[in-house]
């Protein structure tokens, strides 16, 4: 992969993702006026038998993973060979993040299924391995954040999003309706993957790469 381009390419997969997810969760609002975006979980549209599942799956879960996916592995690829093991075990915990969140579309809800059995217990297990892999590759990619703006920043946004996410995916919904839980839970995830994309980028410009 061209140097030149990784780093200007990250933000655009970062920002892809997100758009693609929030785009997805528009129109599951529009086509399904019985969606409750308060109160509904984010993956019910995309359940067994209701009608566009397959679309919102992709658009919503799946390409958004693999995009981020893709972002984690050309971003652990790139670290210099005196990288820190701590930015090398968070990328890879990232990457795993990503892929758990692109498993939850292609194992989808099943409304006709016991909660604890069949497809649902594959869809929470992919649920439960998002934020699992996410929150120590937050931790490790503040702690390696090395210096400079740009660092420095994703050192904040990687503690924010400690707190944000398992706080939001499970705390939050005691007090919150759960469909907003969820979706905070989410969106704070996406933030953390586009601040890591710019923080990236201008690490590399301060370096000279650009």
């Amino acid at each position: 992969m061209n140097a030149r381009f990784l780093p200007r390419a990250m933000p655009w997969l970062a920002w892809g993702a997100a758009g693609l997810w929030a785009l997805a969760l528009a129109w599951a609002g529009l086509a399904h006026p019985g969606h409750s975006q308060v109160w509904h979980p984010p993956a019910l549209p995309g359940a067994h038998g209701v009608p566009g599942a397959l679309g919102f799956n992709l658009a919503a879960f799946v390409l958004p993973g693999l995009l981020l996916a893709v972002q984690g592995w050309w971003g652990r690829a790139s670290l210099p060979v005196a990288a820190g093991w701590a930015g090398r075990l968070g990328g890879w915990l990232a990457l795993w993040s990503a892929l758990a969140f692109a498993a939850q579309g292609l194992w989808p809800l099943d409304p006709g299924t016991a909660a604890d059995a069949g497809a649902n217990r594959v869809h929470a297990t992919a649920w439960t391995l998002w934020w699992v892999a996410f929150v120590p590759a937050a931790l490790l990619h503040a702690l390696d954040a090395g210096h400079g703006p740009g660092r420095r920043r994703l050192a904040a946004a990687s503690l924010a999003a400690v707190l944000l996410v398992p706080g939001c995916a499970l705390l939050a919904p005691l007090l919150l309706p759960g469909g907003v839980a969820q979706r905070l839970a989410f969106a704070a995830w996406f933030g953390w993957w586009i601040a890591a994309a710019l923080s990236d980028r201008s690490a590399r410009s301060a370096q000279g790469h650009l």
